[in-house]
């Protein structure tokens, strides 16, 4: 599995409009054949603060996930400018769950 968790700050006054958008993009990444899960949250302390949490089965999906049609209009194109800042970060792990001890 391989996981991305991205960590956005918005511009002041846009993050309604970046979560509008965010709802497009998780519902057209759910359909993406490689895609696990797609969930994004605002902060609570500092509302302009989002985070997105992605699950891909491998890196090479999250590729064309940035590469994909709604990435590029959407991420690209109307998300992407009204931050302020954009952190990645990737992950893998087994595919299978660990129990609790």
């Amino acid at each position: 599995m391989f996981h991305v968790i991205a960590t956005y700050g918005t511009k002041e006054g846009q993050s309604k409009e970046v979560l509008d958008l965010l709802a497009d993009m998780a519902e057209a990444t759910r359909r993406e054949p490689g895609n696990v899960s797609y969930e994004f949250y605002r902060g609570v302390q500092d509302p302009t603060q989002i985070v997105i949490l992605e699950s891909y089965h491998e890196a090479e999906d999250f590729d064309r996930h940035r590469e994909s049609p709604h990435f590029l209009e959407l991420g690209a194109g109307h998300i992407i400018p009204r931050l302020v800042s954009r952190h990645i970060s990737t992950y893998t792990s087994e595919d299978q769950p660990h129990e609790a001890p």
